[in-house]
């Protein structure tokens, strides 16, 4: 069992990673959190800076094969890219008539950075410890489109994996931050229009409400985040859900017992102020009748998974996340 205190000590690689983090961050976030904006043709200038940043230190697996996928599906476009091994499928994208299951992975940051790229190392990771292949979109990002486009790319994406021969049973969902959002808006649209759901998901530090107020409340009731002010992250997020109501069923996605809902495994790192947000997962799940197992990682911040220079943690976390996908109980 993990230790879920927020007090509790990770390793000792971990804790030196959040303080340079915290240390480095300190002076923009103390701005932003201050209620200063960051104008969007900012935010666009700089996205490929931060991407190449963050693919950099999240490395990708000697071996991994890479294919681009851009096609067009009903009434819009399908982009992302298949992350499989090079021995696997004869080096070719995965077949679903070999029955093997696909992770369909939907990737985070706020709706307005990073992409299939910046995520490609640790979908391998997950991939690779799961024995599968994976598909990892590429939705439209804030601030150049607005909400729903990329949930409407989110669910687009996988009945494109529908299409391709894969059924429902062989699909399982990997996604982190606000990819974990755009899951639950996916399950939701499923239902609502009699697709069949995926086999099982794996959420890392899922967002639940794009308004941000479960985590801007955690932050006020003392919780410090080493990545993540969440005053400042509010405006990001805005960037792409504009004005749309807090309470559409698409921004707080409703679960009912009436739905099929995939075994859920969410991680998160207990010092994240996006805790209140899986906890919310975690319970709307349970409350529709589905199952659903919910690890805090000690010491650990926001998709820590990603980092595996950087705490040791994430090497054990994308284990056990792995594990679970490839299960045979569902």
């Amino acid at each position: 069992m993990l230790n879920d205190s927020p007090g509790a000590r990770g390793s000792l690689r971990a804790r030196a990673f959040n303080g340079y983090v915290t240390l480095a961050s300190r002076p923009m976030m103390a701005v932003l959190g201050r209620g200063a904006t960051v104008a969007p043709t900012l935010l666009t200038a700089a996205r490929p800076g931060v991407n190449r940043g963050l693919s950099a230190i999240s490395p990708v697996p000697r071996g991994t094969r890479i294919t681009q996928v851009r096609e067009f599906s009903g009434d819009g476009r399908v982009y992302g890219e298949w992350v499989h091994e090079h021995d696997v499928y004869g080096g070719r994208v995965p077949d679903p008539s070999t029955g093997r299951k696909v992770i369909y992975y939907i990737h985070g940051s706020g709706y307005v950075i990073c992409s299939s790229r910046t995520h490609r190392g640790l979908v391998a990771r997950l991939g690779r410890r799961a024995g599968m292949g994976a598909f990892s979109v590429d939705y439209r990002l804030g601030p150049e489109y607005r909400w729903p486009l990329g949930g409407d790319d989110a669910i687009r994406g996988y009945r494109w994996l529908l299409d391709q021969g894969f059924d429902g049973s062989q699909i399982v969902i990997a996604g982190d931050s606000a990819g974990g959002h755009l899951a639950l808006d996916l399950l939701a649209a499923n239902h609502r229009d009699g697709v069949a759901q995926p086999s099982a998901m794996v959420l890392f530090s899922p967002l639940y409400d794009p308004s941000f107020q479960l985590a801007c409340a955690l932050e006020e009731s003392g919780v410090k985040d080493p990545i993540i002010n969440a005053r400042a992250a509010t405006g990001f997020l805005r960037m792409y859900t504009g004005d749309a109501d807090p309470d559409h069923p698409r921004m707080r996605v409703r679960l009912s017992p009436d739905m099929t809902l995939p075994r859920t495994l969410i991680q998160v790192g207990a010092r994240e102020v996006m805790a209140d947000d899986a906890r919310a997962i975690d319970r709307v799940i349970r409350e529709a009748g589905g199952e659903a197992t919910l690890q805090e990682w000690p010491a650990q911040g926001h998709v820590f998974q990603m980092f595996p220079y950087f705490t040791p943690e994430s090497r054990r976390a994308v284990h056990e996340a792995a594990a679970f996908l490839a299960s045979p109980d569902h």
